[in-house]
């Protein structure tokens, strides 16, 4: 069920409220047993499987740590086709998002006749909405090459298709726990955010039914994708979404007469390097590119992309500031922005019954935008700045970069007697919790 936005801001402050009289809104725990000890609670960013790697011998820590992720409840039969591509995947997050990122793209090429990408972005909002509806890449290509209108539905669009932003009007999120140095998937709750009214109700352009083979076939797909550094943890599943719809459409027939190629690609989560991708992308002329990985790698390639022409879906970019960005109507994605993980964040933190919140953050759009959402949401439930603490963090340049130093921050948050500690950040992030632990601050598990 959903929680209207006025319904959910009531009750997140009726909990602050109870929570000031009884210092136990949400938690039976006793007052004596929590004053000195601090929950962890993380975001899309690291509460993976592969997160605890990072803090090596000190892996630990991570048990009992809590957080959200933009995932729906994904099929057995889904995982056990990502394992055909990777049969060591141990994490999911994004693998939805990612397929239905390149089925969306050959569907919107399909109808549009070509793989000219101006024409591929005016089809794309309206392969999600208005259409007959279809839920696997052989039967929409079917359609879409008799020149039918189509409804996509898939792992990751359930409820309803994009806005006219282009960017998905519902989501489902996930909240995960650590139990030891992996995520329980018995204890994952499901919630649902969004609103279906908000799906883009504007008509495409007309379909193009396919006679024989085009002539600017084949569509090419470029990879800008986090192969390396500090969001390179997320890019298994990533990848291995983009690589199962590839194999599955072109099992289908292919796209306007020939099979789809990929070109990869590394953005690095590094601008610099992400910019040298988009280049190499643009001079092999690729179509249409997947990525990237974070919402700031994708901010500051764009330009580039716009400049160049091509169509741009990340699966993964969640900064919530990125719906009102200059795109000239080439930027779309399937991850939700992260105005809805925000509510879904304070949910989730609230429930435990914190008198003081920290609220650190990697210092790029992704990690200071999903910081100001989750501020905002608990400002709505009466928690004003004698109760929430924000700092941020430079991430490495690159891998050879000194690791964070958040020494200081950690006396801040300890000092400020903070009893749930909210992290939002990629592999870097871990070394904020080293510094928690070396600063004396006691996590509860």
């Amino acid at each position: 069920m959903l929680i209207s936005r006025a319904s959910r801001a009531a009750t997140l402050a009726a909990c602050a409220t109870f929570l000031l009289a009884t210092s136990a809104c949400g938690t039976d725990q006793p007052e004596e047993a929590t004053t000195h000890q601090v929950r962890l609670y993380g975001t899309d960013g690291n509460m993976l499987n592969s997160y605890p790697a990072e803090l090596k011998e000190r892996a630990n820590l991570v048990d009992g740590m809590k957080g959200t992720t933009p995932l729906t409840p994904l099929p057995e039969d889904f995982k056990n086709r990502l394992r055909t591509v990777d049969p060591k995947l141990g994490d999911f997050l994004y693998s939805a998002e990612a397929y239905d990122a390149v089925v969306i793209s050959a569907l919107a090429a399909q109808l549009a006749g070509t793989t000219d990408p101006a024409a591929i972005a005016k089809q794309i909002v309206g392969v999600t909405n208005g259409g007959q509806r279809c839920e696997d890449p052989a039967s929409c290509l079917a359609l879409a090459r008799n020149g039918q209108d189509v409804e996509y539905r898939s792992v990751s669009l359930t409820r309803a298709g994009f806005t006219d932003a282009g960017e998905p009007a519902t989501a489902s999120y996930a909240t995960l726990h650590f139990d030891g140095q992996q995520l329980n998937d018995g204890k994952t709750e499901f919630v649902g955010a969004g609103d279906e009214s908000a799906a883009s109700s504007k008509a495409p352009p007309k379909p193009k039914k396919q006679r024989g083979k085009a002539a600017d076939a084949p569509l090419v797909l470029g990879g800008l994708l986090p192969k390396t550094g500090d969001l390179a943890l997320a890019n298994p599943p990533i990848a291995a979404g983009a690589a199962l719809a590839l194999k599955e459409i072109n099992a289908a027939g292919g796209v306007l007469g020939e099979p789809v190629t990929w070109i990869d690609g590394d953005d690095g989560t590094n601008p610099e390097i992400a910019k040298a991708t988009v280049a190499s992308h643009v001079e092999a002329g690729v179509h249409v590119i997947i990525g990237a990985g974070g919402s700031g790698i994708s901010r500051a390639v764009l330009p580039e992309v716009v400049k160049a022409g091509k169509v741009m879906i990340s699966p993964s970019n969640t900064d919530a500031s990125l719906t009102e960005v200059d795109d000239n109507g080439l930027y779309f994605r399937t991850a939700p922005p992260d105005s809805l993980q925000g509510r879904a964040l304070a949910d989730v933190i609230l429930r435990d019954g914190p008198r003081k919140i920290a609220l650190v953050a990697r210092k790029d759009s992704y990690g200071e935008g999903l910081q100001g959402n989750v501020r905002e949401e608990l400002e709505r439930a009466g928690f004003g700045s004698d109760r929430v603490k924000l700092l941020t963090y430079d991430p490495p340049e690159d891998a050879e970069a000194a690791p964070v130093d958040f020494t200081a921050g950690a006396k801040e948050i300890k000092d400020f007697g903070a009893e749930a500690v909210l992290i939002i950040g990629f592999a870097e992030s871990a070394q904020v919790i080293r510094a928690l632990a070396d600063a004396g601050v006691q996590i509860r598990h």
